[in-house]
C-alpha cells in the first residue's frame, strides 16, 4: 500500500509526548511490512521553541519512512501553519489510504479535506482530542461545528486507542459502526536498570522512589500525586518531563511548597530524547495519576520494564493491564493507598512486574502494526 500519514508533530519532536512515539512505531513498522509511507508534518520540535524550519520544506528518510517536514512560518502551541502542504500532497504518489493522526490542527484538517476532495479513503485517529476539555472550549466548539466535524464524519474509520476512548467519541455523536479500537503497542519487555536518576537526586537504593514520566499538564493529575505522597513519609517522587506550557508547572511548584515537599518531590526535565527505559527500573513504583487519558503510553513503558504501576481508571491502558497494575480512581487518597500497598508488599511488586511484562508481550508493536494494516484494508474496501 501507499500510505500518507498526516500529523502535527513527528520524530524528533518528543516534547509533544506519547503520540510522537506512537507515530514513529506505526510508520516504521508499516515500512518494515513492505508499504510506502509518506509523513506530512510541521517542523515544530516543542511548545516553547521556534520551528526548526520557517521557510523551507525538506524531505528526509527515517528508517525507510519518507518524512516531509513542511515550512512552518507560524505556530500556536503544538499547531503549525504550513502553506506548502497542498503542494506537497499533490506531488506525492497518490496514496491508497490516508491516516489523519490528530485533531484541530492545520495539517490534519487540510489533509482530511484533500483526501475527501479526491475520494481517497482515510482513517481518523483523534488522539483523545475529539471530546472538548479544559482549555478554550468556546473556540473548540466553533471549530468543531464549522470544520472539525467534517474531518470525523468523512472518515472511513475512526480509530480509538481504548474502549474508554471509543465510548467517549460515540457519546459525543460519532457513528459507533465506524469507531474501532486499535490499542497502542507496548515496548519489548526488558529489565534495564540505570543509575542516573538516583545519582542525580542523591538517593540510595534503600530510599523509596515513586516515578512519573510525561508532559507536565493539568490532565495528568500531578497535583493529586503530590497530595497523595504528602502523607507518606520518606518517599521521594521524581516527575520527569517537559512543561506543557498550560501553567501547571508553576502551580505544582507552589503546591510543593505549601505541602512542605521541596526536599522530596523533584521536578526534572527530560534526560534526553530517548524513551526513559532505564529510569523506570530505578523506581519502586510508577504512577500515572491522569484525570483522563485515552491510553497512557508511559504506563505501558513502565509495565514492560517490570516496574509496578499505579494507574487511574480514567486511562485507557488500565483495561489492558487489569490485574497487572493497581487501578484506582483519580483521587489523592486512593492513589496514596495504591502506593502504600505496593511499597509495603515486595511479593505484590514482583507479581505485578511479571504480569506487566506478559501484557507487553501480548500487545507488542509488531502485532499492533499488523492490526493497523488490516484496518487500512477495511477502510479501502
Amino acid at each position: 500500500m501507499r500510505i500518507a500519514f498526516a500529523t502535527p508533530a513527528y520524530w524528533p519532536a518528543v516534547a509533544f509526548g506519547g503520540p510522537v512515539w506512537v507515530a514513529r512505531e506505526l510508520t516504521e513498522g508499516l515500512v518494515a511490512r513492505g508499504h510506502r509511507v509518506d509523513v506530512v508534518t510541521t517542523s515544530l520540535r516543542s511548545v516553547g521553541e521556534p520551528p526548526a524550519a520557517r521557510f523551507r520544506t525538506c524531505t528526509r528518510v527515517e528508517s525507510g519512512v519518507q518524512v516531509h517536514e513542511l515550512a512552518t512560518p507560524l505556530r500556536y502551541r503544538w499547531m503549525g501553519v504550513t502553506p506548502t502542504l497542498p503542494l506537497v500532497l499533490e506531488l506525492l504518489p497518490r496514496p491508497d489510504v490516508v491516516h489523519v493522526f490528530g485533531y484541530r490542527d492545520p495539517v490534519t484538517t487540510l489533509t482530511a479535506g484533500w483526501a475527501r476532495a479526491r475520494r481517497i479513503p482515510y482513517v481518523f485517529e483523534p488522539l483523545d482530542m475529539y471530546v472538548r476539555r479544559y482549555r478554550t472550549l468556546a473556540a473548540k466548539r466553533v471549530f468543531d461545528r464549522s470544520i472539525g466535524e467534517r474531518v470525523a464524519r468523512g472518515a472511513a474509520l475512526v480509530l480509538a486507542v481504548s474502549e474508554l476512548e471509543r465510548e467517549q467519541v460515540i457519546a459525543a455523536g460519532l457513528d459507533e459502526a465506524r469507531v474501532v479500537v486499535r490499542p497502542n503497542g507496548f515496548p519489548e519487555p526488558h529489565e534495564e536498570r540505570g543509575t542516573a536518576l538516583r545519582a542525580r537526586l542523591g538517593l540510595g537504593d534503600e530510599v523509596p522512589l515513586v516515578l512519573y514520566v510525561g508532559r507536565i499538564s493539568f490532565k495528568k493529575g500531578l497535583d493529586l500525586l503530590l497530595e497523595a505522597v504528602a502523607e507518606i513519609p520518606q518517599v521521594h517522587v521524581a516527575i520527569v518531563g517537559p512543561d506543557d506550557g498550560d501553567g501547571t508547572l508553576p502551580r505544582l511548584e507552589a503546591l510543593r511548597g505549601r505541602l512542605r515537599l521541596n526536599g522530596r518531590v523533584h521536578l526534572l526535565p527530560p534526560f534526553d530524547d530517548q524513551q526513559p527505559r532505564q529510569l523506570y527500573g530505578e523506581a519502586d513504583v510508577f504512577v500515572l495519576p491522569s484525570r483522563n487519558e485515552s491510553f497512557g503510553m508511559v504506563a505501558a513503558e513502565a509495565a514492560a520494564a517490570g516496574t509496578p504501576v499505579v494507574v487511574t481508571d480514567q486511562c485507557g491502558v488500565a483495561a489492558l493491564l487489569e490485574s497487572a497494575a493497581v487501578v484506582v480512581p483519580p483521587h489523592a487518597e486512593r492513589i496514596r493507598e495504591g502506593i502504600v500497598r505496593l511499597l509495603a508488599d515486595p511479593g505484590l511488586r514482583a507479581q505485578l512486574a511479571s504480569a506487566g511484562r506478559e501484557v507487553a508481550r501480548r500487545f507488542s508493536w509488531p502485532a499492533i502494526v499488523a492490526e493497523q494494516e488490516r484496518l487500512y484494508r477495511t477502510a479501502m474496501a
